[in-house]
């Protein structure tokens, strides 16, 4: 067994996409760490890492009384930004970003900055990717930036023994859903994310390290609103036996989720067993 789990662990746990979409081909292989946060229970309602920051927004991004909604006002020529209240500096950290397809425009962006990078403009352009302290994925364009700069398409390159596509903004297949799940890792110093079940690989490395790191985002579009919401983290701890345990079994039980209930288990560990299938 020790063999076996040294394996799995060197070789990562495979990405298992939650449908069959187009992403599901661009999936990478997940790291042990990010496989068991992805498979725990979420944090709970109203947790202090969902919420944008009252402070630090753009005053054209009108915040809700929860403030884990941020709603640009219609206003013309002015890109406007926004950062969550809390910033973290170490860790595995997930959050959730909601924002409608319909209510993106252009310049939509979404990634991770510094409480250094500005969050209004005149214009229209990238906040988050447009300085030296952020780094952001444009939703529209498939394009990463940073430092004002277009660094490459998310997700890019792909070169493996069984294909080799570079994807453009053209492609209608890459259309951005709702929901993406933006994957900090202030530890490795890398922002990734995760779309439909995907977990699509680094965006970006080489983040800078002892820093406090923000979820944020930047609209140009009037009516825009966009919601956060802290999915998991964990330390920089590698996972216990326990939790791979769950993995291991839950991947087994994907395909029957039913024979969970028929397994010879006491009911706390058949609800263990269970909340990783959810």
């Amino acid at each position: 067994m020790g063999l076996r789990l040294s394996v799995w662990l060197h070789s990562g746990a495979e990405c298992t996409p939650s449908s069959t979409s187009p992403w599901s081909s661009l999936a990478v292989p997940l790291s042990a760490r990010l496989a068991v946060l992805l498979s725990s229970s979420p944090a709970p309602p109203g947790h202090v890492h969902s919420q944008w920051s009252s402070v630090h927004r753009s005053p054209h991004l009108l915040l809700s009384a929860c403030e884990e909604e941020v709603t640009r006002a219609p206003v013309e020529q002015s890109s406007d930004g926004a950062r969550a209240e809390r910033g973290v500096r170490s860790g595995l950290h997930i959050w959730e970003l909601l924002w409608s397809p319909e209510q993106r425009g252009s310049h939509a962006v979404i990634g991770v900055s510094t409480k250094n990078c500005p969050l209004q403009a005149s214009g229209y352009s990238v906040l988050v990717g447009g300085d030296s302290q952020s780094w952001g994925w444009e939703l529209k364009t498939n394009q990463l930036w940073h430092d004002g700069k277009s660094t490459g398409f998310y997700p890019g390159k792909r070169n493996s023994q069984h294909f080799e596509q570079h994807f453009t903004d053209s492609d209608p297949s890459l259309d951005i859903p709702n929901q993406v799940l933006l994957v900090l890792d202030a530890d490795d110093g890398s922002l990734g994310f995760v779309v439909n079940g995907s977990f699509l690989g680094v965006a970006f490395g080489e983040l800078p390290r002892d820093v406090d790191l923000f979820p944020a985002v930047s609209s140009v579009r009037g009516g825009a609103t966009i919601r956060l919401r802290y999915v998991n983290g964990a330390r920089r701890e590698p996972p216990t036996l326990m939790a791979l345990c769950r993995l291991s079994i839950c991947q087994n039980l994907k395909k029957n989720q039913s024979q969970t209930e028929t397994l010879p288990l006491p009911p706390f560990l058949q609800h263990y067993l269970s909340s990783g299938l959810q």
